[in-house]
C-alpha cells in the first residue's frame, strides 16, 4: 500500500497545485487512499518533498529533481543479499549476506505488509514476527519471488 500511496503523492504533487497537507490528503482520498495526517507527514518527509514559493504569492509542494518513482527497496536488495529463510509457527528467520540484514529488515518494515508484526535485524540474520503461522509460507514465497529464486 505504501509504494502505491507514494506514487500517487508524487503524481499529485507533479500535476496539481498542492498548498497544504490537507489539500494533499483530500486529493489522496479521492484516489482511494484514506491517510491520517501523521502518515502523510511521514510520507512527505520520506519522499523529500519541499514547499517552495509559487507565482500566486503562496507556497506549494514540489518534487526535488533527484526524486524519481519510488522503487521498492526489497526489489533492489533481495536479489543480491537474500540467502534463504527458515521458520516455524509465526517466526521466520531470513539469512542475508554479511551486513545485509539491516537494510533488508528496514525495507520489509517500509513495505508495511499486513502479515508482518515487525522485524529484528542482526548483521546477517533477520527475525520476522508474523501475525500468525498461516502467514509463514506466503511471506517466505514472496521473499523468494522478490529475490528471484
Amino acid at each position: 500500500m505504501k509504494p502505491q500511496r507514494h506514487s500517487a503523492i508524487l503524481d499529485l504533487v507533479r500535476n496539481e497545485r498542492i498548498s497544504s497537507q490537507e489539500v494533499l490528503r483530500e486529493l489522496l482520498g479521492s484516489r482511494g487512499f484514506d491517510v491520517a495526517q501523521a502518515t502523510l507527514s511521514r510520507d512527505i518527509r520520506e519522499l523529500g518533498l519541499v514547499k517552495v514559493p509559487d507565482e500566486e504569492g503562496g507556497s506549494v509542494y514540489t518534487v526535488p529533481s533527484h526524486v524519481t518513482e519510488p522503487t521498492p527497496a526489497l526489489f533492489r536488495l533481495l536479489p543480491t543479499l537474500y540467502l534463504g529463510s527458515d521458520g516455524v509457527g509465526n517466526l521466520l528467520v531470513v539469512k542475508t549476506l554479511t551486513g545485509g540484514a539491516q537494510p533488508v529488515a528496514a525495507a520489509i518494515d517500509w513495505e508495511e505488509w499486513p502479515e508482518v508484526v515487525g522485524t529484528i535485524a542482526g548483521d546477517d540474520s533477520i527475525l520476522i514476527v508474523l501475525r500468525g503461522p498461516e502467514h509463514l509460507r506466503p511471506v517466505t514465497n514472496r521473499l523468494e519471488q522478490l529475490a528471484g529464486m
